[in-house]
């Protein structure tokens, strides 16, 4: 047999629908960071191998939709796969401050980062990172939680604190700002009128479902005009039915096909961070989870093609 290339003898780290592994430079318009963190408290622990399961299972999916997205969003965009940031789950502070720095490089690049956590504490760092260029965001939240709850000093950061922190911080303007699908029990009473005192707007998961996708999100549409845009997308949104490997499963939640539907409706916003978290593969089925993540992120590339007006991107 011929002398063969390093190439054809050697496998490249997985990455996310096969994207080149690297760190974005001029020509990559948005960058995959997996963040492989969980605080370990309120919740199911297991989403800090989130990031890898996700990608493994993206490994499932096609770059080419020929009834809603026939062109190759992966190569449209440039996307590059950086890895994870690597941290220790127990260090909080310090995963936080490792995490912000990662997508700081990515955020001076140019490029936008999409983020796979991980829990939905992570948010706080990656809106951190964004916002140092993007002052005000108007965050869209979609989850069964607000995740706006109050905190005492001795548990500074949890995954039901997030949104406290960056409206508190700045980082986002709740004025224009909205948790979308909220639903399910909680420990507290109150958590509604809590994150409304933020300033956040709630749409229920029964105001979204009976007020139509469309509509709704045209609301939003027309509220944010061309602010910028921090997509949050917790996949417990999603019915355990769905989605059974997330942080904290909730019956009554979106189908996969309701799911893909509200994300489709998220047309003409100045989308500027993609974060989507609480993949827990300990406690998923077959991959599930992970795998509908995957698609999840997809439909964003393709938001993120059109916004762009890239070539192909119709």
């Amino acid at each position: 047999m011929d002398r063969l290339p390093e190439s054809e003898l050697f496998t490249s780290p997985m990455t996310f629908m096969g994207a080149p592994y690297g760190r974005p430079g001029p020509n990559n318009k948005a960058a995959i960071l997996g963040i492989p963190f969980d605080c370990g408290t309120n919740m199911r622990i297991g989403a800090r191998g989130g990031p890898d399961s996700v990608r493994q299972q993206s490994a499932l999916m096609r770059r080419f939709n020929p009834t809603n997205a026939d062109f190759d969003p992966v190569a449209a965009l440039g996307l590059v796969d950086c890895g994870n940031v690597k941290l220790t789950p127990s260090k909080i502070v310090d995963a936080f401050e490792r995490t912000e720095q990662a997508v700081d490089r990515i955020v001076e690049a140019g490029a936008i980062p999409i983020t796979i956590g991980g829990d939905g504490s992570v948010t706080v760092p990656v809106a951190r990172a964004v916002g140092k260029k993007h002052k005000k965001m108007a965050a869209l939240h979609i989850d069964s939680h607000t995740d706006s709850y109050p905190y005492g000093e001795e548990e500074k950061y949890n995954s039901a604190t997030q949104f406290t922190h960056v409206a508190e911080e700045g980082l986002v303007d709740p004025e224009f700002s909205w948790h979308v699908g909220i639903r399910s029990t909680t420990y507290a009473q109150g958590v509604v009128p809590r994150a409304m005192s933020l300033g956040y707007k709630i749409v229920s998961i029964d105001e979204l479902i009976r007020g139509g996708f469309a509509q709704r999100m045209a609301e939003f549409r027309d509220r944010v005009g061309k602010r910028p845009v921090y997509l949050c997308f917790d996949m417990d949104v999603f019915d355990p039915s769905t989605a059974p490997g997330v942080c904290t499963p909730s019956w009554g939640g979106l189908s996969a096909r309701e799911g893909i539907d509200l994300l489709r409706c998220l047309t003409d916003l100045n989308i500027v961070a993609v974060d989507v978290n609480t993949v827990s593969p300990p406690q998923d089925v077959n991959g599930m989870a992970a795998h509908l993540c995957a698609h999840v992120i997809y439909e964003t590339l393709v938001l993120l093609c059109r916004q762009m007006g890239l070539a192909g991107a119709k």
